[in-house]
Order: C-alpha cells, then structure tokens, then sequence
C-alpha cells in the first residue's frame, strides 16, 4: 500500500509540474508579464510551503553561509531557470518546451563528470547522446514548430536547473530539501519583484481570470508538486522516484494537447520518447 500511494503521490508531483507550462501559455494569453507572473507565483508559493512546514512542525531557519548559499540559489540559480523557462514559452508550445526542458538529468550527470570528478561511464555517454538526438529529431523535423530559439532558450533554462542542483548538493549536503526550499521560494521571489520593478513591467492583476491563473500556477504548478514530491520520495526513495517522474514532460504533452489544442506529431512523440529514454538510462 505504502509503494501504491508513494508511487501515486509522485505521479500526482510530475502531473503539477507538468501544468507549468499550461499555465505560462494562459497568462501570456491573459497579457500576464512574465516578472508579474513569476513574482506572484514565488510570492505566494513561499506563504504556502511555509505554512506548510509550519504545520509540520518541520519549519528551520538557515545561518551564515547556509543562508547565503540558499538564498543565493534562489535569486541566481532558480529565478534564472524559471525566467528562461517562461521566455521559452514564447517561442514553442507548452508541450515542446516541458521535453526540452526534461534533458536538465542528464546535464546534472554530465556536469557531475565535468566539474565533480566523477568518472565517465558508458550509461552517462549514451544517455547523453540519447537525450540530445531527441532534441535535435524534434527540431531538425519542424524547425517551424520547434522554432531553434525557444529550443536553445530551454535548453539554457536546463542546463542551468542542472547546475543548481549539481551546486546545491555539493554546498548544500546537510541541509534537508524542504528547508532549501523554504529558503529558495522567497529569494526568487525578491529577484523577479526587484527584476519587475526595475524593467516597469512588474503589474498588479486586475481581473479575476488574472488571479486564477496566477494561483493555479502558485497552488497546482508549485506547491502540491512539491508536498507530493516530499511526500512520494519518503515512501519509494529516490530511484523509484526518478524514474517515475519521468512521465512529467508526456504529461505536458497531453494537458497542452486537450487544453491548448497543441499539435502532437509522431516526430514530437519520436523526440520526447529519446529525451525520456535518456533520463531513465541515467536514472536507472
């Protein structure tokens, strides 16, 4: 019972962070910038988390250069991916981008081997290279549709998720995930309202559509993924959760097909399987 729930629990994580991208396509829709989005959804996914581990009892305080170390993986490292991310957005579907943006396991290995140390084996090469021709089948067969500059932006926002991880284990080792967290969500949220109100485009939304999309960002995008991650890898450990979690980008395929209307081809689902293939290799 306890692996059944673990292993819905995750799929409940990567369906939540699947819809990211659902919602980032709807708020541009909404005429949302993207400072005013991601403002809000930090903003009030940090009162949310923070309840949450409040609750729990679970809440601690960082000091000294734990604090400085998460914070800053907050403002430079997460705000940075998320930002990049949502520029993607403007340039592939909803879809596209959540396969492109799943390669960032296989940049963690690979950047692993490349700063860590950490000794090349054959898995990591081939999974590399599987991941990377999946991309590459994706944009090679539509480069109208997988327009190259949404495709190089993604892969950005992944390689640089991939060393926020890569940073955040090393610096990081004895800090517990949920307070790292609860420490990264505010930080990030400082960065896009200090980003926002330097460019001007930082807004207050002013319809109710406006609001909805931003919670659903902040509650469904977020926070559940998030508890329900903690939650599933407690129950199934971290292998059995990699591996489940990789039908995340699949997910966003399927909500932007029946909600957006986005095209999926057999190439796309080609690509996607190659990307996913990847990352279960160097998962597994």
């Amino acid at each position: 019972m306890s692996d059944r729930l673990g292993t819905a629990l995750v799929v409940v994580s990567a369906l939540g962070f699947g819809t990211l991208g659902i919602f980032g396509k709807l708020a541009a829709s909404a005429g949302l910038s993207i400072p005013t989005v991601l403002t809000f959804r930090f903003l009030f996914a940090t009162v949310l988390v923070w309840s949450w581990l409040g609750v729990r009892g679970s809440l601690r305080l960082l000091s000294g250069r734990d604090l400085l170390v998460g914070l800053g993986l907050g403002c430079f490292g997460y705000a940075t991916m998320s930002l990049l991310y949502f520029l993607g957005l403007e340039y592939l579907t909803a879809g596209l981008t959540g396969i492109v943006l799943y390669t960032y396991p296989v940049f963690v290995v690979a950047l692993a081997v490349a700063v860590l140390g950490e000794p090349v084996t054959r898995r990591t090469l081939v999974a590399l290279v599987v991941a990377l021709a999946g991309v590459v089948l994706i944009t090679g067969a539509d480069p109208a549709g997988a327009d190259p500059r949404g495709v190089f932006i993604v892969l950005l926002a992944a390689i640089v998720y991939a060393t926020y991880i890569v940073v955040s284990r090393q610096t990081l080792a004895t800090v517990d995930s949920r307070t790292l967290t609860a420490h990264v969500l505010p930080a990030a949220t400082v960065s896009f309202l200090v980003f926002g109100s330097a460019t001007g485009e930082l807004q207050i939304p002013t319809t109710g559509e406006s609001w909805l999309i931003i919670a659903g960002i902040a509650v469904v995008a977020t926070v559940v993924p998030i508890v329900a991650f903690f939650a599933g890898l407690s129950r199934i450990g971290a292998s059995r959760t990699s591996i489940v979690s990789t039908i995340e980008p699949a997910g966003t395929l399927a909500l932007g097909a029946f909600i957006l209307g986005e095209p999926v081809t057999l190439v796309t689902l080609a690509g996607g399987a190659l990307v996913v293939t990847g990352v279960v290799l160097v998962e597994s």
